[in-house]
């Protein structure tokens, strides 16, 4: 660790941090009594009415809002702690009453929220009292020399201050001073607490879950590999073997043509016609092939890439590229593929115009795809949205989607960028 490191323990790193340490106490203080109470009533309604279907779907809606008051936790951690953290997978639920039931009732992320909320609840209430109270005693005690000369000698109202000499000030306001200089490290060490909490119980899915994770991703990536192999195989197999195994016949039977003592030159001219075709197609179905591999016009970037896909492919769309510098190859062509298939389920489902935009954002690209469809896209298990979803596993991406009844559909992709 390194020197700076230490002080950095104990201590913000800049005014700038402890002033967001105190705003993410006074704003947490309000937002988690707020949420718990929600959480709470929803929890008590949904068991008082167990006995029938709608406890149960109360007590799932709970738990889907619970997950809902945890991330803006997070979120409202990113924004003032500067703690960006991974948000947990989205939950993936089938079409039908009873799997959405089972799907929140037994989703982990969302009890995991619940424990949050109920453990922040006494520890963040204690912690923003005891640092309410300790800066006021700090500020009233370091001024107490000041409003002595004002208050004739009377005790303050807070924390029995009082001396029956102007001398015997000075040794409050020295307490008073300490406790100020106090004060910003013992916030410190309270947000630090609150840090841990957020980290472990909103973001991070321990260990073994991100193990299985891993294994997971791992295993979609091998599938992915091997269904990638066998589709160049087949294609090259049907189309550019084909063209080639044609040609090959047609200049074979020119060759016998020409060895022949009497050359018949029109059959020879058509023989070798046909060959040229067959070399034509086969370099189409080549130059198909690569492009599905690796579009060239990815080489001149994002942006040429997905406006000439819009362009060539007769996609209305609106193509907005603003990064701060260039990802990686592997990266650019992830986002390029996930922005194809968005813009072609546009086109098919939504039938209206989309508008395609990729950004920086905090250290990962963020795709965003809107259209002005009927809305009602959901990710469900074996649907377009979640082989996208699964394609960003294996770079840690995420998929999330926002699509009212009426529209607009707001689909965006998040993949992180190493630094």
């Amino acid at each position: 660790m390194s020197g700076a490191g230490v002080p950095r323990l104990l201590w913000p790193s800049s005014w700038r941090e402890g002033v967001a340490e105190v705003g993410w106490l006074v704003v947490a203080g309000v937002l988690t009594p707020v949420a718990v109470v929600l959480v709470l009533a929803g929890l008590v309604l949904g068991v008082a009415l167990t006995p029938v279907l709608a406890g149960t779907i109360v007590l799932a809606g709970v738990l889907g809002g619970a997950r809902l008051l945890g991330g803006a936790h997070r979120r409202l951690a990113d924004a003032l702690l500067r703690q960006r953290l991974p948000r947990p997978p989205a939950r993936q639920v089938r079409p039908g009453l009873w799997r959405w039931l089972v799907a929140w009732l037994t989703d982990p992320h969302s009890w995991r929220a619940v424990a949050y909320l109920l453990l922040r609840l006494p520890f963040g209430l204690c912690g923003l009292l005891l640092t309410t109270l300790l800066g006021i005693f700090g500020g009233a005690a370091a001024s107490y020399p000041v409003t002595w000369l004002f208050t004739q000698q009377q005790e303050l109202p807070v924390f029995g201050i009082h001396s029956q000499t102007w001398a015997g000030t000075l040794l409050w306001a020295v307490a008073g001073i300490a406790a100020l200089v106090v004060w910003p490290a013992f916030t410190h060490a309270v947000v630090s607490v609150d840090r841990l909490l957020v980290r472990l119980l909103l973001a991070d899915p321990g260990l073994r879950e991100r193990v299985r994770i891993l294994e997971e991703t791992r295993a979609t990536a091998l599938e992915d590999a091997a269904g990638q192999l066998r589709r160049i195989e087949r294609d090259l197999h049907d189309g550019a073997q084909a063209q080639l195994v044609a040609m090959a016949m047609k200049l074979g039977l020119a060759k016998e043509e020409l060895a022949t003592d009497e050359i018949d030159l029109p059959q020879v001219r058509a023989l070798v016609s046909d060959a040229h075709g067959n070399a034509k197609r086969a370099l189409v179905e080549l130059r198909d092939l690569a492009r599905g591999i690796h579009p060239p016009a990815l080489d001149d970037g994002l942006g040429v890439a997905l406006s000439t896909l819009a362009t060539s492919g007769g996609l209305a769309a609106t193509v907005s590229v603003e990064l701060t510098r260039r990802p990686s190859p592997s990266l650019e062509t992830v986002v390029y593929f996930a922005a194809a298939e968005l813009m072609t389920n546009a086109a098919k489902h939504a039938g209206a115009p989309c508008a395609v935009r990729v950004s920086d954002d905090k250290g990962g690209l963020r795709l965003t795809v809107t259209d002005e469809g009927t809305g009602g896209a959901a990710v469900v298990p074996g649907g377009g949205l979640a082989g996208i979803a699964e394609r960003l596993r294996p770079v840690d991406g995420e998929l999330s989607v926002h699509s009212p009844p009426g529209g607009p559909t707001v689909v965006t992709a998040e993949v992180p960028v190493a630094r």
